[in-house]
């Protein structure tokens, strides 16, 4: 409750990733994409950039809220794993430009990110831009974050953003076989079907290192008490045929 308000809230599929792109130096390295997400606490993220108002995600951009959702459990941060396998990968002084655009929490988040990334010794320089130039220029940053807006199934997220040459696949990544596995799960209609897909294509994902995804938005909204069954929609739709006001 706020004041006299009543604030519904909705665990949704909106949220921000951090994004490698595969085909750009040192971030062609596996190795090092895994030590940069190995890096980062996801649950610090939230509490930074969203004021802890999400839910911890797990690096591989499908979630709880996905009927098709496959529960692989999460991998903690491991900041001597990290700092190490990026030696080990000939990059230790590497400078990392993450970047942002300058819009409260996504650059919020970004801070939390790169913050964590120099803690164990990793060289990051934070860029942030105007919402101009990011809107111009988002899909060529090596290193940046985007927020993707909700979608209601897993599946549909994987095909649209990391299939290979898929358009919006920000990252670059390619992977044949997780390509194979797509076209399975996509083929597969029944989501309790399709699940055991999806564990691997989520496994698959992760520890390919391209995303860091720490956490999904929870949205609300806010109205009086008297206003009943008003609740919130993760895609901002009002459903206002089961909503009534209390009489005085």
């Amino acid at each position: 409750v706020l004041g006299d308000l009543t604030q519904p809230r909705y665990a949704t599929a909106a949220t921000i990733v951090a994004r490698m792109k595969a085909s750009v130096p040192p971030y062609n390295s596996q190795k090092v994409r895994r030590a940069i997400q190995q890096a980062v606490d996801n649950e610090i993220v939230m509490e930074v950039g969203i004021a802890g108002l999400g839910e911890v995600a797990e690096n591989h951009h499908v979630g709880p809220m996905h009927p098709d959702y496959a529960a692989i459990g999460s991998v903690p941060a491991d900041q001597k794993s990290a700092a190490a396998a990026l030696e080990e990968a000939g990059h230790k002084d590497t400078v990392l430009d993450l970047v942002s655009v300058d819009d409260d929490w996504r650059r919020l988040s970004t801070d939390a990110i790169a913050a964590q990334l120099l803690d164990v010794g990793i060289k990051t320089r934070r860029t942030i831009v105007s919402e101009s130039v990011f809107s111009d220029s988002w899909k060529r940053f090596p290193f940046s974050t985007t927020n993707w807006n909700p979608r209601p199934l897993g599946i549909q997220v994987l095909a649209l953003a990391y299939r290979s040459d898929a358009p919006w696949n920000e990252s670059e990544f390619s992977d044949p076989e997780f390509d194979r596995l797509l076209n399975i799960a996509l083929a597969t209609p029944d989501v309790e079907a399709r699940r055991s897909t999806m564990a691997l294509l989520q496994q698959r994902l992760r520890d390919s290192g391209v995303i860091i995804q720490p956490y999904w938005r929870k949205l609300f909204r806010s109205a009086s008490p008297r206003v009943k069954n008003y609740q919130m929609h993760q895609s901002f739709e009002h459903h206002l045929e089961d909503v009534w006001i209390e009489p005085v």
